[in-house]
């Protein structure tokens, strides 16, 4: 499947993933969106090398061997089984990225939904307490409501595409929202938008019903 994405990840959550600092919730859909996203990988690559050269330059930052290291290495691969033939995987949807496979399985069909009201469903993923990353079904044409953030949130669509204040985003498109951001994201009419959304604090609701539901949906 092409992608022609058009939202792409800032250079500080890459460099932010470059050096294993981000979330595990983050990196999810970081890893989530290289994998459609050729421009971000060149980008990820610039920083992984400038990030080997410093750590190439810094005095005391590799560690020194013992003599006998590539021998006991060999050692263990010589007594390694031998690991018999692959099994052939099975197709998966390609509408998840393989990143996301491993929290979700192979396709869309074992999630396990939450409604939380005007049709829009959430299922929360398994992640480190210190972000939350969640999948959600927003029905084609449905809004959510508005909202401001009280740190970082970050949505990818995974199918269909929404817009708000600050563009149209589709497959692959990722958008980066923090504290000056206030918006109502709305579904295109066309297809049901699925999401995968991560956030490292509470939404800011305007709306009284959402502020009272929130507490229950961890959003």
């Amino acid at each position: 499947m092409k992608n022609n994405i058009k939202h792409h990840l800032t250079d500080q959550i890459l460099m932010g993933y470059s050096a294993g600092a981000l979330p595990e919730a983050f990196n999810i859909l970081v890893a989530s969106h290289l994998s459609l996203c050729d421009e971000c990988r060149a980008h990820l690559a610039s920083f992984d090398s400038i990030g080997g050269a410093v750590l190439d330059s810094t005095p005391g930052a590799l560690a020194t061997l013992d003599d006998d290291s590539l021998a006991a290495v060999m050692a263990r691969i010589e007594n390694t089984p031998t690991a018999s033939a692959p099994v052939r995987p099975k197709r998966r949807d390609t509408t998840v990225p393989a990143p996301l496979c491993d929290y979700i399985g192979d396709d869309l069909s074992g999630v396990k939904w939450r409604n939380i009201g005007m049709g829009v469903r959430q299922a929360i993923l398994p992640t480190s307490s210190d972000a939350t990353a969640r999948l959600l079904f927003i029905p084609a044409g449905a809004a959510m409501p508005d909202h401001g953030h009280n740190g970082t949130e970050m949505t990818m669509v995974l199918q269909g595409a929404f817009q708000d204040e600050d563009g149209y985003f589709a497959r692959g498109d990722v958008e980066t929202a923090d504290a000056d951001v206030n918006h109502i994201p709305v579904a295109d009419i066309r297809e049901d938008c699925i999401c995968l959304a991560v956030s490292d604090a509470p939404l800011r609701f305007k709306g009284l019903l959402p502020r009272i539901v929130q507490r229950f949906i961890r959003i």
